[in-house]
């Protein structure tokens, strides 16, 4: 990246209607760069899921777009962005939601790409009837990203048809990471619930029913990102085409729950079976792909403060995928930038704040700078030599929100939202230092 001399431009307030304005932590920029896609759920945090319109604004004008509007009950929210052509993804709720009892929540939603032009479509497939239809779902999707080719999306799931025997027996439905690659999915069976897809979707993490205390068995498994453009290189020189970073919990020696950087690395053929069917039996969850494998990156179990903490964020990695980026407390306790290798496992804490790291964050498309918040504040920090570096003077009273800090598509920009009178609304940023 080229840094310009901008210290005549200051941030720019993008929106000010009177409602609210919730980025999603990655690709809230349109590919061109032109449009900051959002959702308008009433909660600050988009707690809330309440919102049954999809906008864009218009970063050159400040108008604002609508893109999709649901209907019958259903709500949507958590719009991300095709990196090439104008496309979005985000999840959608049930519609009639009241004939039957099938409310919104975490297993029952679904993803739904809108692309201009083109009638809206429905991502995900899903079968409730056993035996359930290789590549549907029997659950809900979450947070639908498309790899940076534009072609496979990831998603965190949550599975209803076990849903309820899993309260019975007083356990918790796992969360676990998906992904769908492109090809139209129609079930074998009828049910109310049940849905064609445009997507061929499969879960990736294998979750233990009876996780080991002190092993890398995995209870939950969330807030996934791509790695690199192309993958990456492994350690013998070889690269892995295809592979996804995600926050795995397990078990301390202690019997304690604590959270850690996993590597999913990922065939090119996601259709074939592994250790058992893709789309799970009456007792257990889909199982994942031939050629899968997983593997724990960082080991923090005797730090002073172990696993991943901090502000949710998911995790990112640099566009060549040697390094990921996560948040984790110092022995102080101060929440800071840590990059572990992906090849290696080996973790280096990056900086070195006397304030917490507050928001999700995202890497400058050279690899050299991470944007988030940080103390009120807009930063940069080089991942080279630690050093944060405001781009915005420190605001209490109206600080960067936590969920969403965006470098633009042509890394010149940072999109941001603050709270004003109430709402969220959305900033940009010259993502160079004045």
């Amino acid at each position: 990246m080229t840094f310009a001399n901008v210290s005549s431009v200051k941030e720019i307030q993008i929106t000010c209607a009177e409602e609210n304005h919730i980025l999603t932590n990655i690709n809230c920029w349109s590919a061109d760069g032109r449009f900051i896609l959002f959702d308008s759920r009433s909660d600050l945090s988009g707690g809330f899921f309440d919102c049954n319109k999809i906008h864009r604004v218009e970063v050159s004008t400040g108008k604002i777009e609508l893109l999709y509007e649901s209907k019958n009950g259903a709500y949507c929210g958590v719009v991300t962005a095709h990196p090439a052509i104008d496309a979005c993804a985000f999840i959608h709720g049930p519609e009639y939601p009241e004939k039957d009892g099938f409310v919104y929540g975490p297993a029952r939603r679904h993803g739904l790409i809108v692309e201009t032009g083109v009638s809206a479509k429905i991502m995900d497939a899903r079968d409730l009837v056993f035996p359930f239809t290789m590549g549907a779902l029997r659950g809900g999707s979450h947070v639908h990203v498309w790899h940076p080719k534009g072609d496979w999306i990831s998603f965190t799931y949550e599975d209803h048809f076990l849903e309820e025997n899993l309260r019975a027996n007083g356990k918790p439905n796992p969360r676990v990471v998906g992904v769908s690659v492109p090809g139209p999915i129609v079930p074998k069976h009828f049910h109310a619930r049940n849905q064609s897809g445009t997507h061929f979707s499969v879960i990736v993490t294998p979750i233990a029913s009876m996780p080991l205390p002190g092993s890398d068995d995995l209870l939950r498994a969330c807030e996934e990102g791509w790695i690199g453009n192309d993958g990456y290189v492994r350690s013998d020189g070889s690269r892995q085409n295809r592979a996804l970073a995600f926050q795995g919990t397990v078990l301390a020696k202690t019997g304690q729950p604590i959270v850690e950087v996993f590597v999913c690395d990922l065939p090119e053929d996601l259709k074939r079976s592994g250790v058992g069917p893709l789309s799970g039996t009456k007792t257990e969850l889909p199982f994942p792909p031939d050629g899968v494998a997983v593997r724990r990156l960082t080991h923090t179990e005797n730090r002073r403060f172990p696993g991943i903490q901090g502000p949710r964020h998911w995790l990112r990695s640099n566009p060549d995928g040697s390094n990921i980026a996560y948040l984790a407390r110092d022995d102080s306790g101060v929440v800071q930038l840590w990059i572990v290798e992906t090849a290696t496992g080996k973790a280096v804490q990056i900086t070195r704040n006397q304030q917490d790291i507050s928001s999700a964050f995202t890497w400058t498309q050279d690899g050299a700078y991470i944007a988030h918040g940080m103390d009120g504040s807009l930063c940069l920090t080089s991942v080279f030599d630690g050093t944060t570096k405001r781009l915005t003077i420190p605001d209490p009273l109206r600080p960067i929100r936590p969920e969403a800090c965006v470098v633009s598509p042509n890394g010149e920009w940072i999109a941001y939202s603050r709270t004003i009178q109430g709402k969220n609304q959305i900033f940009i940023h010259p993502s160079a230092f004045p």
